[in-house]
């Protein structure tokens, strides 16, 4: 009797914890956000969608992603700035004038000519985004500015315990790494990209869970992240890190790829009732998340107000 009493205590917690990430998504979802963006190559009528993620800090404006997501973010003025001049000097042109002056402009097929974003149930109104980017890190902060209300349910719970997540510890990482919007087209009037009022204008959250299997250290030894067991995937790159309990323990990075080094090559298959050669090269892909203490201290930095717990 007391080992059938052991194991169904074993059982209820084991169902609690899965209870408590169903809670704990519930609970992230209300302050993590999508970030949608087209785009398309110069000359081309194919549209790329493209997205990552964002989590509000307060009721204040203050938002959190990555270094990386914040400098393609401000890429966008650059390149729809550069276009808009060569639609401007274009007009009028002979098609060999108009090529001279694109090439001369470093348009080509392969680059970026036009990309427009848009920050999906964010704030109410938008007159100006301020940028604030970690000097070392790839941690960047948002000011959203000329809104009246922060489109969000609930702040986020930084882990107080800057050291209580430990190696085996099972977290979640919740983005938007699936875009599935489709409130865009191509203007073919204006020749221009443009966000329309129909269609889907959301992509549906996805959770991953994964294992902390490291600490990661710059090379004065200071911890600056973590290292999940699995991939933190496209899309994803800004959403919160978080623990059974919905608290914050990081954010999600980027993702490498280490060498296995179970390679397989020329090896004999049957496939289909037909024997054939394959060749296999194998990685194992482990998300990188930045720690709680290096959110914190740029939050304080930057006297961004947040909750601990």
């Amino acid at each position: 009797m007391k080992i059938d009493s052991l194991g169904i205590k074993e059982a209820l917690k084991l169902k609690w914890q899965q209870l408590m990430f169903v809670n704990a998504i519930q609970k992230v979802s209300g302050f993590t956000r999508a970030i949608h963006s087209i785009s398309r190559n110069f000359g081309s009528t194919k549209i790329e969608r493209g997205a990552a993620t964002l989590f509000f800090v307060n009721q204040d404006g203050w938002a959190l992603t990555c270094k990386h997501v914040a400098q393609w973010l401000s890429q966008a003025d650059a390149i729809n700035k550069k276009y808009v001049q060569y639609q401007t000097d274009s007009q009028n042109l002979t098609t060999g004038q108009r090529k001279a002056l694109a090439k001369r402009m470093g348009f080509d097929e392969s680059k970026v000519a036009e990309m427009i974003v848009t920050f999906v149930d964010c704030v109410d109104h938008i007159s100006n985004i301020r940028f604030f980017l970690h000097p070392e890190y790839d941690l960047a902060l948002l000011k959203f500015e000329g809104f009246e209300k922060v489109s969000t349910s609930g702040n986020p719970i930084f882990l107080k315990e800057d050291q209580r997540a430990q190696p085996g510890e099972m977290l979640g990482r919740l983005g938007f790494p699936f875009p599935e919007f489709s409130n865009f087209q191509l203007n073919q009037e204006k020749d221009c990209l443009e966000w329309l009022k129909t269609g889907q204008t959301r992509s549906p959250r996805f959770p991953i869970e994964g294992m902390l299997t490291r600490f990661l250290g710059d090379k004065n030894g200071k911890v600056y992240g973590i290292e999940m067991s699995t991939p933190g995937l496209r899309g994803q790159s800004g959403g919160p890190l978080f623990d059974s309990e919905g608290r914050v323990v990081g954010m999600q990075s980027r993702t490498k790829h280490l060498h296995l080094g179970f390679d397989l090559e020329e090896k004999e298959v049957i496939a289909h009732g037909k024997v054939k050669k394959v060749n296999d090269y194998a990685f194992i892909h482990l998300g990188e998340c930045i720690h709680v203490s290096v959110i914190k201290d740029f939050l304080r930095k930057n006297q961004v107000i947040f909750a601990e717990g």
